[in-house]
């Protein structure tokens, strides 16, 4: 055989493009989100697209915050690419008609990939050449593959001075104001790792100070959405907080039952598995496999929970940042004797430590609750009803082993998103109030957003 440039470049190509074969699990594989909760008839072009994102935030080990804001854009590219050629729902964004006799799912595939491939800083390669097998080559396809780009590029740059840029330094950069009273959050110790294995890092930065001052999807101003004062510190209602939480949440308590310490392990999802707003993309593909949704509703659907999942994270960093309130773990560590409140239950408990690990940001709202009770409306709105049975395993026991062939049932989303906010005061990091006013926010954004985006034509 000669051995020339020309040669030499397209085996490198091949090899190439095999190894990033391996960057995603194809559905049925271990790799796959999907395996486990979804039947094979149900599985379509959006459902794949989706699991292939959620196997990157995965492996990517991108923050919840991140990993809502990684989630809207592409859901939402998909969509818009495939409904201006469809023309099923209105379009707020201005995209404007397809082109005639363009393949929609075409369209929905490469507009999708294009967006994740700036989220995520992946090309996608493998898992584009994947997705377009199942169309027939033709005049349909290549209008559907260049109308895709065209719409996932206008996408980008839609989002590419949204301020999302600088909520990736995490350093405050006069963004909030810090509180100057006994509320102050400051880091919380070394105590609270949460990493496979050996953790030594401790007083991390907080985390994204300005993600809360990204440019929302749908609720518009930002400032619309944000939530009441946290509890006076000598208020009774902050004592009865205190003593439920150090009570509950306690790494060695005794009034927590063995099923609210299994709910604090099963909804953590921390940085290293799919994180909450990615959870609940996952719960939505799941509930919604067995409903006859058509493609494009499908793809609205994944871009309503995308685009309020994000906006949940921006509302909720947005308060927490506002507010800058304390952890509990710093509280009964340190700040206690700080409160100056007269009930006995606020004392200092110098070796206190949390069930689950303190994350590194103010407490004020719950991102958890925030997320879950977004999600959780959303799906209830596109099913037109809260009450849906359904349960499963937790996606990642990367963390909590102890997981491993437990399954949790519920009986509508609402209880789910319930549940999933209590996670957090069972774990021992936040208050109830973070928990009760994030679930009225994100209740709040998903009532919003869906009123108001992506209505039907008539």
């Amino acid at each position: 055989m000669i051995f020339s440039r020309r040669r030499f470049m397209a085996s490198a190509g091949i090899s190439a493009m095999a190894g990033l074969a391996g960057c995603t699990g194809a559905f049925g594989s271990r790799n796959s989100y999907l395996t486990p909760i979804m039947q094979s008839q149900y599985h379509n072009v959006v459902t794949h697209w989706c699991d292939i994102m959620l196997q990157q935030i995965r492996d990517q080990r991108v923050p919840p915050p991140r990993a809502a804001y990684n989630i809207a854009m592409p859901t939402a590219a998909g969509f818009l690419a495939a409904n201006s050629i469809m023309q099923s729902y209105d379009d707020p964004f201005g995209i404007g008609p397809g082109p005639q006799g363009a393949d929609p799912e075409m369209a929905y595939g490469v507009a999708f990939a294009t967006a994740a491939s700036e989220a995520f800083q992946q090309p996608f390669l493998a898992e584009r050449m994947d997705s377009s097998h199942g169309i027939p080559d033709g005049e349909a396809k290549s209008l559907g593959a260049a109308w895709g780009r065209k719409v996932g590029l206008h996408i980008v740059k839609m989002r590419t001075r949204d301020g999302s840029q600088p909520s990736k330094v995490n350093y405050y950069l006069n963004r909030y104001k810090r509180r100057h009273d006994a509320l102050q959050w400051t880091p919380t110790g070394p105590l609270c790792s949460a990493k496979p294995g050996p953790a030594f890092d401790s007083f991390s930065r907080p985390l994204f100070p300005g993600h809360g001052q990204i440019k929302p999807w749908t609720m518009g101003r930002t400032e619309n959405f944000r939530t009441a004062p946290f509890h006076d510190p000598a208020s009774p209602e902050f004592a009865a907080e205190y003593d439920q939480v150090r009570t509950l949440g306690a790494a060695d308590s005794r009034e927590r039952s063995a099923d609210q310490s299994e709910i604090a392990m099963f909804w953590e999802d921390g940085p290293w598995g799919i994180t909450p707003p990615g959870h609940y993309v996952l719960i939505a593909i799941q509930v919604l496999q067995d409903r006859n949704l058509s493609f494009i509703e499908w793809a609205r659907a994944m871009a309503l929970i995308g685009m309020t999942q994000c906006d949940a994270s921006i509302q909720a960093w947005d308060t927490k940042y506002s507010h800058d309130v304390i952890r509990p773990e710093t509280a009964i560590r340190h700040r206690a004797p700080q409160f100056g409140n007269p009930d006995p239950r606020v004392e200092r408990d110098g070796q206190w430590r949390s069930y689950i690990p303190t994350p590194e940001f103010p407490s004020y709202t719950s991102g958890h609750s925030t997320f879950g009770a977004a999600g959780a409306r959303m799906i209830a709105h596109i099913l037109g009803t809260d009450a849906v049975r359904f349960s499963h395993q937790s996606p990642d026991q990367v963390l909590w082993p102890q997981l491993r062939d437990i399954t949790r049932h519920w009986t509508s989303l609402s209880q789910a998103a319930d549940e999933n906010g209590m996670s957090r005061i069972y774990g021992g990091v936040h208050w109830m109030r973070d928990h009760m006013v994030g679930m009225d926010a994100g209740k709040a954004i998903a009532d919003h957003a869906h009123s108001r985006y992506f209505r039907p034509r008539v």
